[in-house]
């Protein structure tokens, strides 16, 4: 606020401005005394009074706020004192009463404002130039001038229409612009069209005038120039008059508004003064006006009888003058124009009245009786009704209905009804629809799994309809009854669906363990002798679908009965070191065996478990004595020979030793003979008869009473359960390969169990919705016998009945006959008698002859009421709606005078008999007096008889269009619980194409397709082709693992037998290799342990080199490695070597060293301690021996009994990791088609040398594995794209003609997926309707202008409408025919009911100066800027041109006019200027519209070409012409010699070379003379002949050919010159030479040598 008080101080300062200097004149003085230090306290006040530096400044106001919206807010803002200079002072420095207020009232804005406020946008103003960019116009205008416009934006409070504060709308909506750029177009002249042809002469003798005239094409726009002038006269002669030519015309003007004659009262007031005398004298007389009166009084009671009261017709008349008009124009008296009978100045006419209607009806009640969110408005109604119809009015009758929206009132509106989709449960998942059809396993539907397709209808309920009892109880199976689908406005809920059926996973175990220890059937009661070995087996993957459980798996135990069973026993870990007796150093001993207890499945226990058990005795060794002969220790045994013992087999071990060192010559103990080195033990002793429980599969759910008190809905494994039941399964004790035996057999606590509970799923009964409402009988009456209506209701299952419910056995559809309708009342106009013939009033004609007869012209009028087809009445309304056209209310009539003929109404024409060329005719008669005149019998006046050819019908049918689609024959389609499965639809295979048929007659009029015996179609058929899916084989085997150890890969394929073609399934993704197959490839992996190599002890050293004594020495040993597989029990079978790894393969063969009898033997070296990780050399594993025979005292002493060596990687010492394979493809269930599978990888241990190995290397060493081996995933089902059924065939596009079509269509009710069978491209068909002939009513010509009985004045013109027909087509021209064939078709032409059939019209007098007719509406035009439109619309135009008669009466001529409306279908033309060839020094110039009319006009004068080339001044010089440059050339063969000033001055003669022939060559060259190029030649006849070389062209350059010559000169004179200088041996002749030889080069180019 602190601005404004300083603009106010400034300002009064500024005010007093021009009194300061007489001011500064008077206080001078006491501004000197202010100055004196005595006048202080003068000096304080004036202090007072100074300007202060000091201004109170305000921030910006703050938000609105207060506890309620709207007025009545408080924002407030900072106020503070600062310095004129800026810096902020304490509040005292300023002063107090001119502080601002820093708060004030304002309007709180809240969201709900935004119903009441809103921004209103005035309209566009003006397009006003922009004042800089109009200074500098360019001479031609391409696009416009640019400008700017200006609107008005308020904001405003809705309800009321007031204005409010801005700051309330910018709340919600930023306020909109108030001014935009916008475009001033280019000005536009008129354009005209071309000039017609002349017309005739106005005169047929003598002097006249002949016009042209010209229409306008677009009208001035912008600003442009007016049109030109749209006529041009000039005179024209014919042969010389004979007659003179007649001044005069008689003229009838236009006739007067029909008026009611005086009434008699009125009359006679005004003449009874003068003719009271005469009245006394004629008492006895009743004059015609007399009876007249009589007359109309009859008639107006018989009228008040008649129920004519909406319309009342009252008779007039109406009048017109009759003048004699001068050729000038002026009028003349009647007696110039000599004509016998003058036209009548009278006649008799209707009075026109205006429609009239009765008061508003009161509102109808709102439509809208229901309470509705979406859309809250109803409608309301109010009616007014006619009281009398409009007779000869213009105007038709108001609206007689007008309709308002509104909202009903009140508090109890219900809430309007509400519709949604419902849907039905989804049916059981299927997979068979996604088989393609050569699929093999469509036979075995039963057992597929995956990806299916399930169905589900839809239907439509009301949605609210009892939604208290929704809301209170949750009742989602209590459904509403189905109604209407069209009420339901949503999208549609999708009707299939994607499923998934869960494949049964097959049950898969571990192989079998090794057979255990002879074993009680129970450790906890040991019970008898007898117990049996077990081998076990574990399922590695669980079971799921089938019956259920682990009943589907094979036997996980085996049993064999033993005898002497234990449950604990010890088992021996290691021998211990042989131990002397007597302490001794070596001869016999024992060794301790160290043992441990263990159970029956091999795992260690408490010792006190085997205090039953025979501890294992110490075993008896011999520690060998120096000489003595050393053995080695046992072997281990080797695997049992077989798993049992029978009659022919018996299961064996072996265990070896070998010699290590003989002994000694003397004294020492002897080694053992070779028998002795090999034990053979029994194992496996058991018979072969092994036992194991079979289990069946479980029989049914069946409900179990005795557990009824459970009979409460559960949750068990998240299925909704409503009770439980028991199940039972068969068990039986089987011997393999024997069959059934006694349970003894079996161990009985390992027996399966034979009962379970088990879940008995809820019952599910069928439900139904309530039905639907029957549909509604047709309301409308029946016409004709339209057949047995009928209506229907349905019902839709909402619930299929599972696990036993109550089955769907009431009816879904039911269907009654509708009541019989009434039939259709029909209405007819009913026309009473035509009254007495009304003529004009006689005091009106009373000098007219035939005015005492009271005969002559008149009219009558009639009644006319509505009926029903029996004859009842009817309301005037239902017959305006039904009955047709209104009849004639008056007519023309006549009352015969006495010189008058009468006749008969013509006859019916008579009928035909048939015959081509036979003859109708119809006839009349004369009636009364007339029959005595002579005038009367004149037939050629007056024909009684007339005659008329009979149709001649010969009629021929032609096909016309184009063939339609191939349409199949319609069937019933299958339906398989609930789903069209694929091939039940017929699509494809023998179907129709139709072709119409027209029929023409004679005339090549189009007539009913009956009318040639044809039913209206060509019939041909077609074959629409059934696809064929993409054909693959099925899978190949799995190929072997590509590992032997560790995880590899297995590959299986498909090949392509036969590609899909006419939209079958297509194929899916082929290897891009080879085109041609599918793969599948999984991991797999091979056991490391499945073959391993098997060694045999070492043979005895064979000593190769002999020592000085025997047995001892180096030599060589061997043993034997095999190939075995690997099985729980151990290696079993020997093997193919190659199955087994080639670089794992043990040594057979080695180095070895056999002591001597008196050296140290030690045993067999010892494993290799493992390396410490990881590997380096700097770390060492070393093996260990022990001796075991001491040394002699002269013997070799025992060596080191540790050995080492570096660890070395890749060498001895290895690192392992973990190595994941790819996911393999996705793998479905045998049984699957598509959906869900599981992709898996395997895990590797993978040596650092690259090499597969067994797991446990990789698990000793506690490596991390938190890799995930299986992942889910998704085969994308082949769905088959799914269509609906075929619509109905829609109406014809055309109600009649040749190109109607009917359509039908379908939809894609499921799209294709994957691999699916594809949506046929062809989604609708197309079928040609039958050949129906189009009638219609069509105007005829207007006939000219006629004014009866005089030359010129107001006339009428009258045209008739006639009936034709047509093919609908546009270049089809109409053909009449009789008018029954319209009959049925209401008289509506061009959408307009009411016909004209005649209207008034204007001849214009000899002389007259007039317009001539509107010329016709032109093109629509927008307009553009290089074929871009601007968006000011389109506009359409018409003009009338001035026609002149006499050019002395140009004065009096109208102006010529124009008349523009605006247009939709507007198209951008160009204008360009066109020209014609040149002829002569001239050519025609034009402007041409884009469409190719000629036009005045629209194009830029600026661009103009020339029509126009001469020269000026002009080419007078012989042999000169006029160029298209306007400047003077001369002829070819001359050229031109140029005046100073560049204008020619003459056209000289080029000269000629001549080259002689053979018969001129001794003529010389230089009496050759120049000869002129277009004389002959003046060689005689004969072999030789002349050949003229021009050097100069027609521009008087050289040509070409002349350049080349010296060219080539030039080239041979170089050539010369050089072989000269070579042939020459001085140097300084050729320069002379060559000086010598150009001179005759040169004359030769000056043309005087000899070439």
């Amino acid at each position: 606020m602190g601005l404004p008080a300083r603009r106010s101080a400034s300002g009064s300062r500024g005010a007093a401005g021009p009194r300061r200097g007489v001011l500064q004149l008077l206080l001078s003085p006491v501004l000197l005394l202010l100055l004196h230090p005595g006048a202080c306290g003068a000096a304080a006040q004036g202090e007072a009074e100074a300007p202060t530096p000091y201004l109170w400044k305000t921030g910006p106001w703050g938000r609105c706020m207060g506890d309620a919206c709207g007025p009545g807010g408080i924002q407030t803002r900072a106020v503070w004192c600062a310095h004129a200079e800026g810096w902020t002072t304490l509040h005292t420095n300023c002063k107090q009463a001119e502080r601002p207020s820093n708060q004030q009232q304002c309007f709180k804005v809240c969201d709900w404002h935004k119903e009441l406020y809103d921004w209103r946008l005035g309209p566009w103003n003006q397009c006003q130039p922009v004042i800089s960019k109009s200074l500098e116009k360019p001479l031609e205008c391409v696009k416009g001038e640019e400008g700017i416009q200006v609107r008005e934006i308020t904001c405003i409070q809705k309800d009321k229409d007031i204005p409010a504060e801005d700051i309330i709308c910018e709340y919600f909506e930023p306020k909109p612009l108030l001014e935009q750029a916008c475009l001033i177009p280019c000005q536009q002249d008129c354009i005209v069209s071309e000039f017609s042809t002349w017309s005739e002469c106005s005169k047929t003798c003598g002097s006249g005038l002949q016009h042209r005239t010209r229409h306008v094409v677009a009208p001035p726009q912008f600003g442009g120039s007016g049109c030109p002038n749209l006529t041009e006269f000039q005179v024209c002669q014919s042969s010389p008059c004979e007659a003179e030519e007649s001044m005069y015309s008689l003229q009838v003007g236009p006739w007067s508004a029909c008026a009611m004659p005086h009434s008699r009262q009125a009359r006679q007031a005004r003449r009874r003064g003068k003719n009271k005398e005469r009245d006394k004298d004629r008492k006895g007389v009743k004059d015609p006006e007399a009876r007249e009166l009589i007359k109309k009084k009859r008639n107006r009671n018989r009228q008040n009888r008649q129920e004519n009261k909406y319309w009342d017709i009252q008779i007039g008349y109406q009048t017109r003058e009759v003048m004699c008009i001068n050729k000038t124009g002026k009028a003349a008296d009647l007696s110039f124009c000599q004509q016998e009978k003058l036209p009548m100045t009278f006649q008799s006419c209707v009075i026109a009245k205006e429609c009239q209607v009765s008061e508003w009806s009161e509102w109808s009640p709102c439509s809208k009786t229901c309470h509705d969110m979406a859309s809250p408005t109803g409608t309301r109604v109010r009616t007014r009704a006619i009281r009398q119809f409009p007779i000869g009015s213009e105007k038709e009758c108001p609206e007689l209905e007008e309709k308002e929206p509104c909202v009903s009132q009140g508090d109890g509106l219900a809430p309007c009804a509400m519709y949604g989709w419902r849907t039905t449960e989804w049916t059981e998942c299927r997979v068979d629809p996604l088989l393609s059809q050569q699929d093999k396993r469509r036979g075995n539907q039963t057992a597929l799994c995956g990806g299916g397709v399930q169905t589900r209808e839809v239907y439509c309920v009301q949605v609210n309809e009892n939604l208290l009892s929704h809301v209170n109880a949750q009742k989602d199976k209590e459904a509403s009854k189905p109604v209407d689908l069209k009420l339901c406005t949503g999208p549609i809920p999708n009707t299939t669906q994607l499923c998934h059926i869960p494949c049964p996973i097959e049950c898969e175990v571990s192989p079998w363990s090794a057979w255990g220890p002879c074993t009680y059937e129970n450790c906890n009661d040991q019970q008898g002798k007898k117990g049996f070995k077990l081998r076990k087996r574990r399922i590695t993957n669980e079971p799921t679908g089938g019956s259920g459980g682990t009943g589907n798996c094979p036997h996980l135990l085996e049993a064999i009965p033993c005898e002497e069973p234990s449950c604990y026993e010890w088992k021996a870990v290691r021998l211990g070191d042989c131990e002397p007796d007597n302490e001794k150093e070596c001869g016999p001993g024992t060794q301790v065996q160290e043992v441990v207890c263990i159970n029956s499945d091999g795992e260690e226990v408490d010792r006190q478990l085997c205090r039953d058990a025979i501890f294992p005795i110490p075993v008896a060794c011999d520690a060998p004595c120096p000489k003595d002969c050393v053995l080695s220790t046992w072997s281990s045994w080797s695997s049992c020979s077989h798993t049992c013992s029978g009659k022919t087999t018996e299961g064996k071990q072996i265990r070896a030793r070998s010699i290590l060192a003989y002994a000694g010559e003397e004294g020492g103990i002897r080694c053992p003979n070779s028998s002795a080195l090999q034990e053979v033990r029994s194992c496996n002793e058991h018979p072969c008869t092994v036992y194991h429980w079979q289990t069946g599969p479980w029989g049914q759910c069946i409900e179990d009473t005795s557990v009824s008190s459970f009979n409460t809905t559960t949750n068990w494994n998240g299925e909704a359960s409503c009770s439980v039941g028991m199940q039972t399964r068969k068990v039986i004790c089987v011997r393999v390969n024997v069959g059934q035996v006694g349970p003894k057999k079996c161990p009985e606590s390992l027996r399966p169990e034979t009962v379970r509970p088990c879940l008995l799923p809820c019952r599910k009964d069928c439900i139904v919705t309530p039905f639907s409402d029957w549909t509604s009988c047709p309301s409308s009456c029946k016409e004709g016998n339209s057949g047995v209506r009928k209506q229907s209701r349905h019902r839709v299952i909402i619930q299929l009945p599972v696990n036993g419910g109550r089955d769907c056995t009431d009816p879904l559809y039911e269907e009654k006959a509708c009541e019989a309708p009434q039939v259709c009342q029909s209405y007819r106009w009913k026309t009473h008698k035509w009254r007495r013939c009304q003529l004009v009033p006689w005091s009106v004609q009373q000098d007219s002859p035939g005015a005492q007869e009271g005969c002559g012209p008149g009219r009558q009028a009639r009644a006319i009421t509505c009926r029903k087809q029996d004859g009842g009445q009817a309301g005037i309304h239902e017959c305006f709606q039904y009955a047709g056209p209104v009849p004639a209310l008056t007519q023309a009539c006549q009352i015969p005078c006495q010189d008058d003929c009468q006749f008969t109404s013509w006859s019916k024409f008579s009928s035909c008999n048939g015959d081509c060329g036979a003859v109708r005719t119809r006839k009349r008669t004369i009636v009364g007096k007339s029959k005595k005149k002579e005038k009367c019998k004149n037939s050629h006046l007056y024909p009684l008889i007339e005659t008329q050819y009979c149709p001649c019908d010969k009629y021929n049918a032609q096909p016309v269009g184009n063939w339609s689609d191939c349409i199949l024959p319609e069937g019933k389609v299958e339906v398989l619980l609930g789903m069209k499965v694929q091939g039940d639809i017929k699509e494809c295979g023998q179907g129709y194409r139709y072709q119409a048929m027209a029929c023409y007659d004679q005339n090549g009029r189009l007539v009913e397709t009956s009318r040639c015996n044809s039913h209206g179609y060509i019939e041909e058929a077609c074959i629409i082709p059934c696809p064929s899916d993409c054909k693959l084989s099925e899978w190949s085997n799995w190929s072997r693992c590509s590992k032997s150890c560790g995880s590899g890969v297995k590959v299986r394929s498909k090949w392509l037998r036969e590609k899909p073609y006419n939209g079958g399934r297509p194929c899916p993704k082929l290897d891009h290799v080879n085109q041609a197959q599918v793969y599948e490839v999984v991991p797999c992996h091979s056991d490391c342990n499945q073959y391993i190599w098997v060694t045999e002890p070492w043979s005895i050293c064979k000593v190769t080199f002999v020592n000085m004594r025997d047995n001892c020495g180096e030599g060589v040993q061997t043993r034997k490695v095999r190939c075995m597989q690997n099985t729980a029990d151990g290696p079993s079978e020997h093997v193919e070597d190659y199955l087994c790894d080639p670089e794992e393969m043990p040594l057979g063969s080695r180095e070895c060293k056999l002591p001597c009898p008196e050296d140290c033997v030690i045993t067999e070296w010892g494993p290799w301690t493992p390396c410490a990780l990881p590997c380096n050399q700097s770390n060492f594993r070393q093996r260990s021996a022990d001796p075991i025979r001491q040394p002699a005292d002269e013997g070799r002493s025992c060596p080191d009994t540790v050995e080492k060596e570096p660890c070395n990687l890749n060498k001895n010492c290895y690192h392992y990791d973990y190595n994941v394979t790819d996911w393999s493809t996705c793998q479905l269930s045998e049984k699957a088609v598509c959906g869900n599978g599981i992709k898996t990888r395997m895990l590797d241990c993978v040596r650092s040398d690259g090499k597969s190995v067994d797991l446990k290397y990789c698990e000793e060493l506690g490596l991390e594995k938190n890799w995930q081996m299986n992942t889910s995933c998704v085969v994308e089902c082949p769905v088959n794209c799914q269509l609906s059924d075929w619509s109905p065939w829609s109406e014809c596009s055309q109600t009649c003609g040749l190109t109607g079509k009917m359509i039908r269509r379908r939809t894609v009710t499921q799209p294709f997926q994957g691999d699916g069978r594809p949506c046929p491209s062809l989604m609708d068909q197309s079928k040609p309707c039958p050949v129906k002939p189009c009638y219609r009513w069509q105007y005829g010509q207007w006939s000219p202008c006629q004014v009866q009985e005089a030359q010129c004045g107001e006339g009428m013109r009258t045209r008739n409408i006639s009936c034709v027909v047509s093919d609908g087509s546009a270049d089809d021209f109409s053909k009449v025919v009789d008018e029954e064939f319209c009959a049925d078709i209401e008289p509506i032409i061009d959408g307009n009911k009411k016909m004209i059939l005649e209207e008034t019209c204007t001849q214009p007098c000899p002389g007259d100066c007039y317009l001539k007719d509107w010329s016709s509406w032109s093109l629509c035009q927008l307009t553009c800027v290089n074929s871009e439109d601007l968006g000011f619309g389109g506009i359409q135009v018409r003009s009338r041109a001035v026609i002149i008669q006499e050019l002395e009466n140009q004065h009096l001529c109208p102006e010529q006019t124009l008349e523009t409306k605006s247009c939709n279908d507007g198209q951008c033309y160009e204008y360009k200027w066109m020209a014609s060839a040149w002829k002569g020094s001239s050519r025609t110039v034009w402007c041409q519209r884009s469409d190719g009319v000629n036009v005045t006009g629209g194009c830029l004068v600026m661009s103009q070409p020339d029509a126009d080339r001469s020269c000026n001044p002009p080419c007078s010089q012989p042999h000169s012409y006029c160029s298209e440059t306007k400047t003077c050339h001369c002829e070819e063969g001359y050229t031109e010699v140029m005046s100073s000033n560049s204008t020619l001055e003459q056209c000289t003669l080029i000269p000629v070379v001549v080259i002689p022939t053979m018969e001129d060559k001794r003529g010389d060259v230089k009496t050759s003379r120049a000869v002129h190029p277009t004389q002959p030649s003046s060689n005689p006849t004969g072999r030789g002949r002349t050949w003229f070389l021009q050097p100069f062209g027609p521009d008087g350059r050289l040509k070409t050919w002349v350049y080349g010559v010296a060219a080539g000169a030039f080239v041979l004179l170089i050539f010369i010159v050089s072989m000269i200088y070579l042939a020459c041996k001085k140097p300084k002749k050729p320069q002379r030479r060559q000086n010598n030889r150009l001179k005759p080069l040169t004359l030769a180019y000056d043309g005087d040598a000899d070439m």
